[in-house]
């Protein structure tokens, strides 16, 4: 529970402090470009993680097919939903049918897609369910639903810049990544303590903005190829022998690194309050989204919990499957999808490279530190089910013994 407090107040810190971050006048644009520097390293750093938890038996394929679609209907309805909530809600009723608006709110909606994998697994090992279906299953669908959403992340990307011949070529290197990925799941037998994956995740940031620079400086600022760390970092992680450090200076360094992504998503974040949120960086952007007036804290704050409910809502899609299972089971299965956390935040700062701010983003992010505090209840009520159901089980085998 301290980890996931941890994490949402380290993402308040970073949005206190990315208001007041103008103020150190010329300095800032530097400090800026360190910060994200920092953050695509940890991005890059979660995400291989994420990549090392996906272990599937590649003899067992066609069993998994079901189980992604779940997974993809679990992260599109809390997406499609609030993309929906964010048009029709939040702005101006002449923007219900503008392509622009759409497009955007589809971009920043996608942070309600992932399930945070890391803090789900380690907290429903903490509390004994290693060993159950509830377990097993929920840990194939998670890493199922972050997968879908970094897939995603490249049609989007189409629909933000326009189907250029550059957007070929990145899907081509999507799709050579993916199939190397498969193809050779498991079989890198690489150092994978935590020095070496931060300095792998280093190295993921750099070539990826080397192919940028150097077909940019070829093509043109404008032309250039660029690939989100979160595929390739992710690939590497499925390229790994499985290899699982729980020493307490592996836990200490992952929990800290993570910590301080959620602070530099938070500093990343354009300024919103106080005399510098009138600025060429939100106001002058192209994004439709960015430029919508800044909403009083109170009606941001009831945004904040209908985006969270209709996020929640849409992670309930388990629940109309499986129906060999318990419901209690199938509903445990629901809940535990509701953990979001890094991924998401991750999606919020590939947004930002899209000049998408405003109200929205603001609320996409507190939506965020809400459900990482109400994580801890969402793993009580987790086991509540799940020992609920193992009871029914036992009454089940004695009736039937």
């Amino acid at each position: 529970m301290k980890k996931i407090l941890s994490f949402s107040i380290f993402l308040i810190i970073g949005l206190v402090i990315s208001q007041i971050l103008p103020a150190v006048g010329e300095s800032y644009d530097t400090v800026k470009v360190i910060s994200n520097t920092l953050l695509y390293i940890c991005l890059s750093y979660i995400m291989i993680n994420v990549g090392r938890e996906f272990e599937l038996d590649k003899t067992r394929w066609k069993s998994y097919v079901s189980d992604y679609f779940i997974a993809m209907a679990t992260a599109a309805l809390p997406w499609i939903f609030v993309a929906i909530y964010y048009v029709v809600v939040l702005l101006p009723v002449e923007f219900n049918t503008s392509w622009d608006a759409w497009k955007e709110s589809l971009l920043l909606s996608r942070f309600a897609a992932p399930t945070s994998a890391g803090i789900l697994f380690t907290m429903l090992a903490a509390i004994g369910l290693r060993t159950s279906w509830i377990y097993k299953k929920i840990q194939v669908l998670a890493i199922f639903d972050d997968l879908d959403t970094i897939l995603l992340m490249i049609p989007l990307q189409i629909i933000m810049i326009g189907m250029k011949w550059q957007m070929a070529a990145v899907v081509a290197i999507v799709v050579i990544l993916l199939y190397w990925g498969w193809k050779e799941m498991g079989k890198f037998d690489i150092r994978q303590d935590w020095s070496y994956v931060l300095f792998y995740s280093a190295v993921i940031v750099a070539l990826t903005w080397a192919l940028h620079y150097i077909t940019a400086s070829f093509l043109g600022e404008d032309e250039g190829i660029h690939i989100e760390v979160l595929l390739p970092a992710f690939v590497l992680g499925m390229l790994m022998k499985p290899v699982h450090h729980d020493s307490k200076t592996e836990r200490v360094v992952s929990n800290g690194i993570s910590m301080f992504f959620m602070l530099l998503v938070g500093v990343s974040m354009p300024v919103f309050l106080g005399k510098h949120a009138i600025t060429d960086e939100i106001q002058a952007g192209a994004s439709l989204l960015g430029s919508q007036p800044m909403l009083p804290m109170k009606t941001i704050l009831f945004h904040v919990i209908m985006v969270s409910l209709l996020s929640n809502i849409g992670k309930l899609v388990p629940v109309l499957f499986y129906k060999e299972r318990l419901i209690e089971e199938r509903l445990a299965l629901s809940i535990g999808m509701f953990t979001r956390g890094e991924v998401g935040a991750g999606i919020i700062f590939i947004a930002l490279s899209y000049n998408i701010g405003g109200p929205a983003l603001v609320i996409s992010v507190l939506s965020i530190v809400l459900n990482l505090i109400l994580t801890g209840f969402f793993v009580i009520w987790v086991r509540k089910l799940a020992l609920r159901a193992a009871l029914k089980h036992e009454n089940g085998i004695k009736q039937h013994s």
